[in-house]
């Protein structure tokens, strides 16, 4: 009987411990990630100075440049200064942007990419996808995925709590974006991977039931596990699509209206709870009450946004990903009835 199955793209190596970076020079001699010993880092300027002594330990004389921000021109910049020195590997290290930039790096140079997290923002520490911004918009890269994760929980710890908090958006809006691809298939006959949406919905429910503290190291763990997971369901699916439906339409409409409103992850969960509202999900005031408990961002006021701004990025949302079809799409709302939903949503919620 002929064996047919598929084979993915994951990660060699996954570490999520405290002082994780300490032992980087470690994983770097692992001769699947380095054969010559040539190694490049990228270190985000938020975090330099605080783990440069660390690396410069753990890797001693790798060169080390370092990111400001997550634009596509500063993708291009490391990548540039890199083609010439072509190492193995190139480890990054940061928070979401930083990251992202040197993903795109990777890829652009044709070397493997070791993803040290920070802070745990959004799933794109381990996701094929980059986001990288140009002209004022962000936009959506295909970069081949990290061959290691190391996630330092001392150092995610340090991070602003907001960033822990958009990371617990980021991964529980997938029951969000899984439901829209649902809806998808049921309606428009959308292609519909069955494993990728259980890997993205399984990384959800271990966020949305985990009731220890955020600070503690098991919760910590489980929410860096649940944006691994998020990360392997977009390799597994070739696409965005189990991580990202109309609650990152919105988050993307809301960076266009009103750029630097939140963090990413926190745009997400809002739109999330939006959309599911409307689409009368029935774990609609499950992810509620995660997000009340642990202090993740609900309604348009926790973004400082009023009910018009709000409406104005639902009304915009579906011009940021076209040929997506979400709930938002399928109800095809002119901007007066959206209004409605939203003060709808707002009343409902806003307790």
């Amino acid at each position: 009987m002929a064996l047919v199955a598929r084979t993915l793209s994951g990660p060699l190596i996954v570490e999520v411990r405290a002082r994780a970076i300490e032992s980087l020079g470690d994983l770097l001699t692992d001769r699947r990630i380095v054969t010559t010993g040539r190694v490049a880092i990228a270190v985000g300027s938020g975090v330099a100075d605080g783990v440069r002594g660390a690396v410069e330990s753990a890797v001693p004389g790798a060169p080390v440049s370092e990111v400001d921000g997550g634009s596509l021109a500063a993708a291009r910049t490391l990548a540039d200064g890199l083609r010439g020195s072509r190492p193995d590997v190139l480890v990054g290290i940061g928070g979401g942007g930083s990251l992202d930039v040197a993903k795109w790096a990777a890829t652009a140079i044709g070397v493997p990419f070791v993803s040290v997290a920070t802070t745990l923002t959004h799933d794109g520490l381990a996701s094929p996808v980059a986001v990288l911004e140009e002209d004022g918009y962000k936009g959506s890269y295909g970069v081949q995925p990290p061959i290691a994760v190391v996630v330092d929980l001392d150092l995610v710890r340090a991070a602003p709590a907001n960033h822990t908090r958009s990371g617990i958006g980021e991964a529980v809006s997938n029951l969000s974006a899984v439901a829209d691809w649902v809806l998808a298939r049921r309606h428009v006959a959308e292609a519909y991977d069955g494993l990728a949406a259980a890997m993205a919905t399984t990384a959800a429910l271990a966020v949305l039931n985990e009731g220890r503290e955020t600070t503690d190291d098991a919760f910590l763990e489980t929410l860096a596990g649940a944006l691994v997971v998020s990360g392997l369901a977009m390799t597994a699916a070739g696409t965005s699509r189990p991580c990202s439906g109309a609650c990152h339409e919105i988050s993307h409409a809301i960076d266009r209206l009103f750029p630097r409103t939140a963090l990413h992850g926190e745009q997400v969960a809002v739109g999330a709870l939006f959309a599911s509202f409307v689409r009368g999900d029935r774990r609609t005031a499950e992810i509620d009450t995660c997000f009340r408990v642990h202090g993740v961002p609900r309604l348009p006021g926790d973004l400082g946004l009023d009910a018009a701004g709000f409406t104005a990025a639902v009304v915009a949302a579906p011009g940021t990903r076209p040929g997506r079809y979400t709930i938002l799409e399928h109800l095809d709302m002119d901007a007066p009835t959206i209004r409605e939903r939203v003060d709808a949503f707002i009343e409902a919620f806003d307790r």
